[in-house]
C-alpha cells in the first residue's frame, strides 16, 4: 500500500522516513505522529506466511508503559469484565534463576510492591496491535517499496543486516558467540505460576518463560546452546527435544511436550561504531537491532530498542524551534545518552555469558557462591530488579 501525493506527480514530502516496520519502527512512528510531524514508514512486501512466529518477549515496565502511551499495549481483559482474559500478555511475578552448584537467585513481585517483575508478549499479538494503531494514525504512510523520499531525517530500523546503513557507509562490528538460540513453545503438565526460570548450566543459558496468562500452562523456551549442539537438538526430533528440557529444568514443570516446531538463530554481540551519519541537508540515524544486538540472557534486546525510539522521539520534540530535524548537533545528544545505556547492558550481558561459560570449577564456585550472596541481600538484589524492570529506563 502506498498512500497517494499531495499533487499528481510530485513525490510527498515527508519529516521523517523510517526504514523498517518491525516492533520499534511501528512505535517511534506512532510517537513521532503524535508530535505531528509527517512519518514514511518503509518495509518491503510481507512475505506469505510460513512458520509460525515462537517467539516472545520479556517487556519491562517502562516499555510497557511507551506502548501504552501509543495504545499498542495488548491489554488483558480487565478482572470481573464478563470476557476472557488475553492470554497474549502473561505477568511475571516472580523469577528464579539456577546456577550449576546449587546457586540460586529469587525475585518477588510483591516484595517490591508490584504486580509484575515484567510481561511475557506473544510476538504476533504485540504487532498486530502496532499495525492496527498505524493504520489509523492519519500522519503515517505505510509504504510496501523503498523509493528515494525527500525528508530531513531517514531513522533505520531495519534489523541487524540492514541495507540502509551499509549504503551509508556505517561500520557494524560484530562478535558472534559460540552460540544459537533455540526458541519453541512447550505445554507443560504443571501451571507455570506466572514463574519465569533460567538455569546456567555447563555453559548454556536455559529459560522459561510463562504464556497463556496468569493460570497458564505452556512456555516460551530460549535456550543458548553451542551452535553444534543446537543443531544436533533440531534434527532430534521434538520428543528428544522436550525431554532434554525437562532434565534441564529438574522437571519443575512436570512432563513436556512441543507445541511448535522449533527454529534457531546464531548469537552475537554487535554494535554500530556512530549512530548518526550527514550527507548535505539529509541525516540518517540508527535505532533497535540497526544499532545494536546483545546475547538474549537479561532479555532486555527489545527494552532497549524501544528505550531508542523513546529517547529519539524525546530529543526531537525538545528541540528548538530554529533547529532542523536532521540537525548533527541534535541527534548527537541522542547518539550520547543511548551509547552510554546500550554499552552498559551490552557490557552487562556479555559479562554474565562469559562468566557463566567458564568451565573451570573455581569460576563455578565463585559465581554460584555470588548468585546465593545477592540472594540473601535485599537492598541490592531490589536494586537488580528495579533496573531490569527498566524504571529509569525511558
Amino acid at each position: 500500500m502506498i498512500s497517494s501525493p499531495s499533487r499528481p506527480g510530485a513525490p510527498r514530502r515527508y519529516d521523517v522516513v523510517i526504514r523498517g516496520a518491525g516492533v520499534v519502527g511501528q512505535t517511534l512512528a506512532l510517537l513521532l505522529a503524535r508530535e505531528r510531524l509527517k512519518v514514511a514508514l518503509v518495509s518491503p512486501p510481507r512475505a506469505t506466511p510460513g512458520t509460525p512466529d515462537v517467539r516472545a518477549y520479556a517487556l519491562n515496565t517502562a516499555a510497557r508503559d511507551l506502548l501504552r502511551s501509543v495504545r499498542a499495549w495488548p491489554e488483558a481483559s480487565a478482572p470481573h469484565s464478563g470476557a476472557a482474559a488475553d492470554a497474549s500478555v502473561t505477568p511475571v511475578t516472580a523469577m528464579a534463576v539456577h546456577g550449576d552448584q546449587g546457586g540460586e537467585l529469587h525475585f518477588d513481585a510483591s516484595a517490591l510492591g508490584t504486580d509484575a517483575l515484567t510481561w511475557i508478549v506473544d510476538v504476533p499479538a504485540l504487532e498486530q496491535r502496532l499495525a492496527d494503531a498505524v493504520h489509523f494514525q492519519a500522519g503515517i504512510d505505510r509504504l510496501d517499496a523503498p523509493p528515494t523520499l525527500p525528508a530531513p531525517l531517514t531513522v533505520v530500523c531495519e534489523g541487524r543486516r540492514s541495507s540502509t546503513r551499509a549504503e551509508w557507509g556505517i561500520d557494524y562490528d560484530t562478535h558472534p558467540y559460540p552460540h544459537k538460540a533455540i526458541a519453541a513453545r512447550l505445554a507443560c503438565e504443571r501451571p507455570h505460576g506466572g514463574v519465569a526460570r533460567q538455569w546456567f548450566r555447563d555453559g548454556e543459558v536455559m529459560a522459561l518463560l510463562p504464556l497463556g496468562g496468569a493460570q497458564g500452562n505452556s512456555v516460551a523456551l530460549v535456550w543458548s546452546v553451542q551452535a553444534q549442539r543446537a543443531d544436533t537438538w533440531l534434527a532430534a526430533g521434538p520428543e528428544a527435544l522436550a525431554e532434554a528440557v525437562q532434565e534441564r529444568a529438574g522437571q519443575t514443570l512436570g512432563n513436556m511436550t512441543l507445541q511448535s516446531a522449533p527454529q534457531a538463530w546464531p548469537l552475537e554481540l554487535a554494535r554500530a561504531r556512530r549512530w548518526i551519519a550527514t550527507q548535505g541537508r539529509t541525516s540518517v540515524v540508527l535505532a533497535g537491532d540497526a544499532a545494536h544486538a546483545m546475547h538474549p540472557l537479561a532479555g532486555q534486546g527489545l527494552n532497549v530498542g524501544l528505550a531508542d525510539a523513546a529517547e529519539l522521539a524525546r530529543v526531537l520534540h525538545g528541540r528548538e524551534f530554529w533547529r532542523e530535524l536532521g540537525d548533527p548537533r541534535l541527534l548527537r545528544r541522542y547518539e550520547r545518552a543511548r551509547q552510554a545505556d546500550v554499552g552498559a547492558m551490552s557490557r552487562l550481558t556479555d559479562g554474565l555469558f562469559s562468566l557463566f561459560a567458564q568451565p573451570d570449577a573455581r569460576v563455578q564456585a565463585l559465581r554460584n557462591w555470588g548468585l546465593r550472596g545477592v540472594d540473601r541481600l535485599g537492598p541490592l538484589k531490589h536494586w537488580l530488579a528495579r533496573q531490569a524492570m527498566g524504571q529509569h529506563a525511558l
